[in-house]
């Protein structure tokens, strides 16, 4: 059984607060995915975020095939980390940990998704080529995304070059 991960790091310069708002709002997420993957939350997401709480939703994310997706929301310690879980969907094995710290001007969000493909070793041959890439291009987007939305982070070197005298 092999077992997959990714794992991103963003920093943007908002507050814990804002990104807790952003992030554990599961209506938000229609907005940090792709459109062409026509994401559709079907239930679940009327009340804010806490542990057990059920999603389901359709996403298209090859090929123009419609999926239903069910995610369980296992663990949440506001403003510092939530997890969601699959319990019905494309992957064999979906765990994703969302981490929110404060850093020096900003936050640091980490996402690390552990992930088994099904379909034994043509799932694992498919991986590099369909999976993987589609992993990236989905999570590259969701990177641009919240920097259009919140800002690009600037490091303190960037910030004292932009200080008018």
């Amino acid at each position: 059984m092999k077992i997959y991960t990714l794992h991103k790091k963003q920093k943007l310069p908002i507050s814990v607060e804002t990104a807790w708002e952003f992030l554990s709002n599961p209506k938000n997420l229609k907005i940090i995915t792709p459109n062409y993957m026509r994401f559709n939350i079907l239930s679940g997401a009327d009340r804010p975020m806490y542990a057990g709480q059920i999603i389901q939703y359709i996403v298209t994310p090859a090929f123009g095939i419609k999926t239903k997706w069910v995610t369980e929301i296992t663990h949440v310690i506001d403003k510092k980390y939530f997890v969601d879980e699959q319990r019905f969907g494309p992957y064999a094995l979906w765990h994703h940990k969302h981490f929110i710290k404060e850093i020096r001007d900003g936050v640091e969000m980490e996402d690390i998704i552990h992930y088994k493909i099904p379909f034994g070793i043509l799932g694992r041959i498919i991986h590099p080529f369909l999976v993987k890439p589609k992993l990236e291009e989905i999570f590259n987007y969701r990177t641009k995304k919240l920097e259009e939305l919140f800002g690009a982070f600037k490091s303190p070197e960037d910030l004292k070059l932009n200080v008018v005298s």
